[in-house]
């Protein structure tokens, strides 16, 4: 499989997709893999996507799922459509990337693994923070045990979204988006327990304090870890007038560890046990942050992807590991609407 060529067609073109195709085409060569195709329902776009990207474009995705070589679909639409596109791209034998997070209930995440799984397609979803440079080594310090028993975990994200972002007809509402917690926040929540381990139960407050919108632009929540050690989230769209932190810290026996920048992709402290040498290096080394939140690492998800699929086995990223920040964000909701803990 490594001598054919993995034909991808983008569903949606709207600010992510960018990402998609840029990387993509870095990696077209060295992995084997083209864009082949696009789709949007406003033409402009979907026409402005080829042009930079390349191949077909299409308003209507099904005429994508109808193309029997297309082998790949990236599926980044709006949240609340990402298992029903899902579900019938992998119907028609396609493989799935899907943006984050994978759905907007874990009713609708099950549906689409198991659709994916009775296809015998791959599912993968972008979680690319994983793949930052600094994340891998704080996730290879906690698998090492040098950070001993962990004690206590956070993550914060305190950004700023105008009115208008909210006026799209699609963000801030629960039918196609959620709020602070489920969009912006998903990545580092993601890390969070991707980093402390599997959560005991949860209990959080969300309010809609600084918008016109359905959802919440602020959330806090306290987190119980089945390892016995705590946590805490702040997630929230209203730090005017700009995005001023989005970080995840963990305190453990031996040391005291954060990751932040643009797009937890900077090392803020690093004070472990034996590694003190290294924390003045690190410190003292420049570090250039991404231009935006999405950072550098849609290259390294795509690679990952794309190997998981010629390999025959599943992404690190897959369908099940991504439902965990589900249901984490899903039972923050809960416990919001019934003021009481969750338990997962």
């Amino acid at each position: 499989m490594r001598d054919t060529i993995l034909k991808v067609a983008v569903i949606g073109c709207g600010r992510i997709a960018p990402r998609h195709g840029a990387a993509l085409n870095e990696i077209a060569e060295s992995h084997g893999v083209r864009v082949a195709a696009c789709c949007d329902l406003v033409e402009s776009r979907a026409a402005n996507f080829a042009k930079n990207h390349g191949g077909d474009f299409y308003t209507d995705y099904r005429a994508i799922l109808d193309r029997p070589d297309i082998d790949l679909v990236s599926i980044c639409l709006p949240s609340g459509l990402h298992a029903r596109i899902g579900i019938e791209a992998a119907a028609a034998g396609k493989h799935v990337l899907v943006e984050k997070p994978i759905a907007l209930t874990l009713e609708d995440a099950d549906a689409l693994i198991a659709a994916c799984e009775s296809a015998g397609v791959t599912l993968g979803v972008v979680l690319q923070n994983r793949f930052n440079p600094p994340m891998r080594d704080l996730r290879a310090l906690v698998d090492s045990g040098a950070l001993g028993k962990l004690y206590l975990g956070n993550a914060t994200v305190r950004w700023y979204r105008p009115q208008e972002y909210y006026e799209d007809g699609w963000h801030g509402t629960w039918a196609m988006d959620g709020g602070a917690l489920m969009n912006q926040s998903i990545h580092h929540i993601d890390a969070l327990q991707w980093l402390m381990g599997d959560v005991e139960s949860v209990y959080a407050y969300t309010a809609t304090l600084a918008h016109r919108m359905e959802a919440e632009d602020v959330g806090v929540a306290v987190i119980r870890f089945k390892n016995g050690a705590l946590g805490s989230v702040e997630g929230s769209t209203l730090t005017y007038p700009e995005n001023l932190e989005g970080s995840v810290a963990l305190f453990g026996e031996h040391g005291s560890v954060k990751v932040g920048g643009t797009a937890l992709n900077r090392k803020v402290f690093w004070k472990v046990r034996g590694q003190l040498e290294h924390e003045r290096e690190m410190l003292t080394r420049e570090s250039v942050d991404p231009p935006s939140v999405y950072g550098y690492s849609h290259r390294e998800q795509w690679i990952e992807m794309v190997t998981a699929i010629r390999q025959g086995r599943q992404p690190s990223t897959h369908g099940r590991e991504a439902r965990r920040s589900l249901a984490l964000v899903t039972a923050m909701y809960q416990s919001t609407r019934e003021r009481r803990e969750v338990r997962l």
